[in-house]
């Protein structure tokens, strides 16, 4: 519970919930009847099972999507603020993405052979993040596991090093946190770790050198596996001389440093690695990289490329845990080409980064307003608030400014008066398709919100 919401704040909070609840439901009844049905089929009722988590007593179910605002099956429409969680970052159906998957798709999806398309975006992704060799996956997920198994053969290392309630997807070893005394351990909610999680990851909080530095001294760190800036536990930014000693520890250790862009490519074309010079050995990408299509990518120092392939023993098909018979499928590449080339090029930011502010003071003004002692952070294109007057330093201080019964009525205030933000927390994220009067519309809610929270 945060500290600096008042007791007259959260008596009212109590009342306001269940009226929100009540009208969400009021309005949504062909999603209920739909939640219902799959329910008879669908663990917890839905596709994948944190679909069933979004605020409300069931999720919304989606109709269509177009640009940067979603229809539901009862005909109800959101300024989407969401675009799935960075998934949808180009907006939902570029024309230009649309084209070419219909195009592609027309003349054969997945073949196990390459195309011309994997080049070129191979190309891009150099001039974006720095002379790389690339390769091709599914999902951010597997980009980060093919880039961890990738440095444990190079450096003949065992173990992984991770920040404090970081996130790199699903993968095994990154949902390791520190325990009351120090000590890693599995993060709640964790299901079916294979090991503990103290036999493969160490773990230290973000910003921290000297944390860094006194893990890397055990010499078993095959590489740091990091987000240039936390994103999922509310944005947490590096201080400065963050980067620069990340970059001088790992490289004294002979430890690979892998930069996980997958959220943060808000920070521009070239996300955060080209936007604040960093300089690691490897790179991984998903989500936005193709438009809404499936898509992942990792790259390395050529150097490590030429090592990988000439390593005695390395099989880099599927039987050597690197690879898939669909990635680097045709239909992902030519989404891929025609969302780096034509819709977030490198002048799409000059429209979203506005807007990011834009949405920034929104919500900056009504906390002035109302006198809601909260901050709010802008990363590039994205931004997030979160309930405490100074943004946290760590992970560790991140994850202790929850509130679940707060955030679940700002998501449904905003959700029944049109506004869609990203689900588990309070993200804003801006497409080239979102116009700037989706962006006051949430600034008009969120500061209704707070006028009846602390009226």
């Amino acid at each position: 519970m945060p500290a600096n919401l008042p007791e007259s704040a959260r008596s009212r909070l109590g009342r306001l919930l269940p009226r929100e609840e009540a009208l969400f439901g009021e309005r949504h009844a062909g999603s209920r009847r739909l939640f219902e049905q799959g329910s008879e089929s669908l663990l917890a009722g839905v596709p994948m099972s944190w679909m069933a988590h979004w605020a409300g007593p069931h999720p919304v179910y989606l109709d269509r999507a177009e640009g940067a605002e979603v229809v539901d099956v009862d005909g109800n429409a959101y300024a989407d603020l969401c675009l799935g969680d960075t998934g949808a970052m180009a907006g939902h159906a570029p024309a230009p993405v649309l084209a070419a998957v219909r195009e592609r798709y027309a003349a054969g999806a997945t073949a196990m052979l390459p195309t011309a398309d994997a080049a070129w975006v191979a190309t891009e992704l150099s001039r974006r993040f720095g002379t790389l060799r690339w390769q091709f996956t599914l999902t951010a997920t597997d980009a980060n596991r093919f880039a961890i198994r990738v440095a444990r053969h190079l450096t003949g290392r065992p173990k992984v090093l991770v920040f404090n309630y970081c996130y790199h997807g699903t993968v095994d070893e990154s949902f390791a946190t520190l325990g009351a005394g120090g000590e890693v351990v599995s993060r709640e909610g964790n299901v079916g770790a294979p090991v503990p999680l103290a036999e493969t990851t160490r773990v230290v909080e973000f910003n921290d050198l000297a944390g860094l530095e006194r893990e890397l001294a055990a010499g078993d760190v095959a590489c740091v596996l990091a987000e240039p800036a936390l994103t999922n536990i509310g944005i947490v930014l590096p201080e400065p001389g963050f980067h620069e000693g990340l970059r001088e520890l790992t490289a004294a250790a002979g430890t690979l440093l892998t930069i996980d862009e997958t959220h943060t490519l808000s920070a521009g074309p070239g996300g955060c690695t080209r936007r604040w010079g960093l300089r690691p050995d490897m790179v991984t990408l998903g989500k936005a990289i193709a438009g809404g299509v499936p898509a992942g990518a990792f790259g390395m120092r050529p150097e490590l490329g030429e090592r990988l392939l000439g390593a005695p023993g390395a099989d880099v098909e599927d039987t050597g845990g690197v690879g898939g018979t669909l990635a680097g499928n045709a239909l992902s590449l030519a989404a891929a080409r025609a969302t780096l080339s034509e819709v977030l090029d490198d002048s799409a930011w000059e429209g979203t980064e506005p807007l990011a502010t834009r949405f920034v003071a929104g919500v900056e003004a009504a906390l002035a307003r109302h006198g809601a002692g909260w901050h709010v952070v802008q990363l590039g294109c994205r931004a997030e608030y979160r309930f405490s007057p100074r943004p946290p330093r760590d992970g560790g201080e991140a994850a202790g400014l929850g509130d679940e019964s707060l955030e679940r009525y700002l998501h449904l205030h905003a959700l029944n008066r049109g506004v869609l933000i990203t689900p588990f927390h309070n993200m804003a994220l801006m497409s080239p398709a979102t116009r700037p009067e989706q962006v006051d519309r949430h600034s008009e809610v969120f500061d209704a919100a707070l006028g009846e929270l602390y009226a």
